[in-house]
């Protein structure tokens, strides 16, 4: 029964998916107006927010939607008048361009070329449509078109009037959104209810912030590049550079289509007006290098960051809005997906769209770590064990990625997610890649100083055993003597052998989540046996499967209960005799290098 309402939990969520995009795709001649206009408020809140503190709400937003849609008009009517122009001027590159035909030509004529093109006719000929029969005559069809009557004369507005209309919604719509901008966000916190309050704020401020900076950044980015084009068009000789320059800023806002098409106007006039071949080639390496020194350095130096999208999320998420809205969905693609992010990491019920288009990392690097055991891929888990190192503190390796491990494995043992055998490989390998992480070198202590003998015994199995040896490495330069048991012993033995050899200190390792009972039966006996001795537990896990309290281990006679492995070093460094230990995070600093070298 459960399983079916699971599955019949996942159609209808399908099925509302399914609906969402026919909305979206049928009322696409409202929403994308709409959308566009959103986003332009987006961008011009901030210098309106700004102005109005001077001249008042009103005058702020009319001046600046007047200079800002002023700007985009006579922008728009240059880049007619030059294409104009441009169309005027294709006719005297005329013997360029014949020139160049003839040198392919000449490329073609009795070459490979012009052998592959007869065959392929003569295949092309083989199997056309076969000839008709002697003495048929085919008769031509004939097309006529009755006139319309009516307006007929004013056909030709519609064309003009559509884009106009829409043009002058988006502007309405950003006038009055600009005006209204408080009372409408209100409207919409009050969609959401008063118990969703701070999560519709965080996401509504998160969604204004990321789109207003990468649209701010992106356009400093596409002006940096037009003036670099400008100023490289016009040094090789090719006509308009001022308006390729131009077009070319404009067309980079479109994600990955945009350069493509910025590039390939210039090339193909290069191609036209310059005579030979070099100035085209010339051309042509220009736009490479400048598209390799914008998206290497000045995108990833401005803003890499700035959209939180990933870069295959944000490729599949333009095919699909192009697809859904044509050209403009185009050019909305990327702020539509940045909001789509933010929803998945604000909205609980919408947290796998965060998960699967966010640049964030999917898992953590112990979750990486232990799925790359699980996997058997060794060589990747030690990559992973080599960044780690590179970006966090030497000490944390075995608290935060190798213990966890250890953790995890346990935890799907129990749960019957994982064999006795899989987890058996988990900690091998885990032990393999502990064995490359040789000793540091550390001084010595004074021949002088007595070392603190400690008996390490694990409790469970090899993981506790394995966990004993990651203490061992962190006490290297101690004045302290761990031997760590590798036989299983009964209580009564235990508790003999802690007698007879005289340790100081007990350390009892048991990896949460299994649960610690046997464990505080030990530690009660030892201590009924021996009153003074000093018995340390490590319950050493992750913080998501740490233990909620030490209490049960303290009644039963355990002096420490030690959630980590650090933290059960600095137990025993004060119980030590006095010496000159090592620094922590530089032992541990040496062997992670001394990995890394491995």
């Amino acid at each position: 029964m459960i399983d079916a309402f699971k599955s019949a939990g996942a159609w209808i969520a399908f099925a509302g998916c399914v609906l969402v995009v026919a909305v979206l795709y049928w009322a696409q001649a409202i929403l994308v107006p709409v959308c566009l206009a959103i986003l332009i408020t987006f961008v011009l809140a901030p210098p309106v927010t700004w102005l109005q503190r001077w001249i008042g709400r009103v005058a702020a937003v009319l001046t600046v939607v007047i200079l800002v849609f002023t700007f985009f008009g006579l922008a728009g009517y240059g880049v007619y008048r030059q294409m104009l122009t441009l169309g005027d001027a294709l006719p005297t590159y005329r013997s360029n361009i014949r020139a160049k035909i003839l040198d392919v030509r000449g490329v073609r004529s009795g070459g490979s070329v012009e052998k592959l093109e007869r065959t392929l006719e003569q295949i092309q000929g083989d199997l056309g449509s076969p000839k008709p029969a002697a003495g048929t005559v085919a008769r031509p069809m004939i097309v006529t078109t009755e006139p319309v009557a009516g307006f007929s004369s004013f056909t030709w507005l519609g064309p003009v009037l559509e884009p106009l209309g829409t043009a002058g919604f988006v502007i309405a719509l950003v006038l009055f959104m600009l005006l209204d901008r408080e009372d409408l966000r209100d409207r919409l916190l009050g969609l959401f209810g008063h118990g969703q309050l701070a999560v519709t704020t965080k996401a509504i401020d998160e969604a204004g912030m990321r789109v207003s900076r990468q649209l701010l950044l992106q356009t400093l980015v596409n002006l940096i590049y037009g003036a670099i084009a400008l100023g490289g068009l016009y040094l090789l000789g090719v006509p308009y550079p001022l308006f390729w320059g131009a077009v070319g800023a404009a067309l980079r806002f479109i994600p990955y289509l945009g350069p493509i098409i910025a590039a390939g106007g210039p090339i193909l006039l290069a191609m036209a007006a310059l005579p030979g071949w070099k100035g085209p080639l010339e051309v042509a390496g220009f736009y490479v290098v400048l598209e390799l020194f914008t998206n290497l350095f000045l995108e990833t130096v401005l803003y890499a960051d700035a959209a939180g999208v990933s870069s295959v999320a944000l490729l599949i998420a333009v095919a699909f809005w192009t697809w859904l809205w044509g050209p403009l969905g185009l050019v909305l693609a990327t702020p539509l997906t940045v909001c789509v992010v933010v929803m998945g990491k604000r909205v609980p019920a919408l947290d796998f769209l965060g998960t699967l288009m966010s640049d964030s990392p999917a898992l953590s690097i112990e979750v990486s770590y232990y799925q790359r055991l699980l996997a058997g891929d060794q060589a990747e888990a030690a990559e992973l064990i080599d960044r780690f190192a590179k970006t966090e503190a030497g000490e944390d390796i075995f608290d935060r990625l190798l213990v966890p491990a250890l953790n995890y494995a346990e935890r799907d043992r129990l749960e019957g997610r994982l064999s006795a055998d899989e987890e058996r490989a988990v900690i091998e390998t885990t032990g393999e890649l502990l064995e490359l992480m040789s000793q540091p070198q550390v001084a010595a202590p004074p021949p002088d100083a007595m070392p603190l003998r400690v008996f390490g015994y694990g409790i469970n199995n090899g993981a506790d055993g394995l966990a004993l040896r990651m203490l061992g490495q962190l006490l290297s330069g101690l004045p302290i003597d761990l031997e760590i048991s590798s036989a299983r012993l009964l209580t009564s033995e235990l508790v003999s052998h802690v007698r007879t050899h005289g340790y100081s200190v007990v350390c009892l390792a048991d990896l949460p989540p299994s649960p610690p009972s046997r464990t505080r039966f030990l530690v009660k006996k030892l201590r009924e046996a021996m009153p003074d001795l000093r018995i340390i537990v490590g319950r050493w896990a992750s913080p998501d499967l740490a233990d909620d309290t030490t209490e049960p281990l303290t009644a039963a006679g355990a002096s420490h209960v030690a959630a980590s492995l650090s933290e059960t070093r600095r137990y025993l460094a004060e119980a030590a005799p006095a010496a000159a230990a090592p620094d922590l995070p530089a032992a541990a600093a040496a062997a992670t290098s001394d990995f890394i070298r491995t």
